[in-house]
């Protein structure tokens, strides 16, 4: 096969990353809808959590049943979100189990093509989960609807941003699928717990109320929140919070990877 040896032009480059980028999408959503059953008990769970948990919550906050309905709503979704951190992470384990991952790192990918290959497809999928369980939320357990639906999208699109880029990273650290499984279980609920999607942070103990600030879900929380309220103001800070934690692990999985840390062999 001939090298052409004379400089492209930008468009030529930015069309043949597309082409590459495109053709890893398509190859992960076939993988994707091949093993539907876990993105669909991360949807069907929450929402059977929201109906039986939703008179607790209400009868817990003084300030109304609304928040209670909301609470109520959003606390199973930013837990259950956390929990798909596998998804991300078994999608990059298992090239790496099955030796193709150092087949794509000697192709004219880059990792940032790679990376982006197999979490597109999962960002698309977390999204839709977030946003199903936002409109079940509004149909069925009573939530309002959002005076902005564009603001909670937004929202929506940044949680799962940080999520996925949270779950690359880990793919870079761990090296089976049990330790990602043991590492995403405990800090799913670990964080979600400490986060409030449990328990509402304004009822627990003065020193957990100040730990839940180290944690993803309570800034997840508090902007979704904020954003189904219709609140721009309450939720942007959250929102830089998420993106922070987002674009550092991201970075850290680009970089980890480009010191051929997705190996096999280093399985």
């Amino acid at each position: 096969m001939s090298v052409d040896a004379s400089p492209r032009s930008p468009l030529a480059s930015s069309v043949a990353t597309a082409h590459r980028i495109g053709v890893l999408v398509r190859h992960n959503i076939r993988w994707r809808l091949r093993d539907p059953g876990q993105v669909i008990s991360y949807i069907v769970l929450p929402m059977i959590i929201m109906l039986v948990f939703k008179p607790i919550y209400v009868r817990a906050f003084d300030t109304g049943s609304m928040s209670g309905i909301l609470h109520a709503v959003t606390g199973p979704l930013v837990m259950f979100s956390v929990f798909t951190l596998t998804i991300v992470g078994n999608s990059i384990l298992l090239e790496r189990e099955w030796r193709t991952w150092d087949r794509l790192r000697t192709s004219s990918a880059s990792i940032t093509e790679l990376l982006l290959g197999k979490v597109v497809p999962v960002f698309a999928i977390l999204l839709v989960q977030q946003l199903v369980l936002l409109v079940y939320g509004c149909l069925v357990i009573g939530l309002p609807f959002p005076r902005s639906a564009g603001l909670v999208v937004l929202a929506v699109v940044v949680w799962v941003f940080t999520l996925i880029a949270i779950g690359a990273a880990m793919a870079t650290i761990l090296r089976s699928h049990s330790e990602l499984g043991l590492v995403s279980d405990l800090g799913a609920i670990t964080l979600s717990a400490v986060g409030g999607a449990l328990v509402p942070v304004a009822i627990m103990p003065g020193w957990a109320q100040v730990v839940a600030h180290f944690s993803p879900g309570y800034w997840a929380l508090t902007m979704l929140q904020a954003a189904v309220r219709g609140d721009a103001l309450a939720a942007f800070g959250p929102a830089l919070v998420l993106l922070g934690i987002g674009f550092a692990a991201g970075g850290f999985a680009v970089w980890r990877m480009a010191r051929g840390w997705g190996r096999s062999d280093l399985l």
